[in-house]
């Protein structure tokens, strides 16, 4: 019987790319314990919600999560960036927010 989790592989592939912005789709696929079909699917889900991103680097691709966009979740308000953090997600390159 496999293992359940409360993250979706959505937000595992999200967290890994936020870990390591200029993975292959395969290492990113290891990393969660997926395909790297499966991998391909879900970066194309997560760019086409606009949640990241991707550059084409020489002859690999760098993400870059867009840590301002709500969660697809009717119940909260909460933005991605909210997410990753709980996930240990540091933020770079931005100076924090007052908030």
């Amino acid at each position: 019987m496999p293992e359940w989790s409360f993250i979706t592989n959505h937000g595992l592939i999200l967290a890994a790319i936020a870990k390591r912005p200029r993975s292959t789709a395969r290492e990113i696929g290891d990393a969660v314990g997926i395909t790297e079909r499966a991998a391909h699917k879900i970066i194309n889900d997560l760019e086409r919600e606009g949640y990241i991103t991707k550059t084409k680097v020489g002859r690999q691709n760098q993400y870059r999560i867009h840590s301002d966009v709500p969660l697809k979740d009717e119940d909260t308000d909460a933005a991605v960036g909210e997410l990753l953090v709980m996930l240990g997600w540091k933020r770079r390159g931005r100076a924090k927010q007052a908030g």
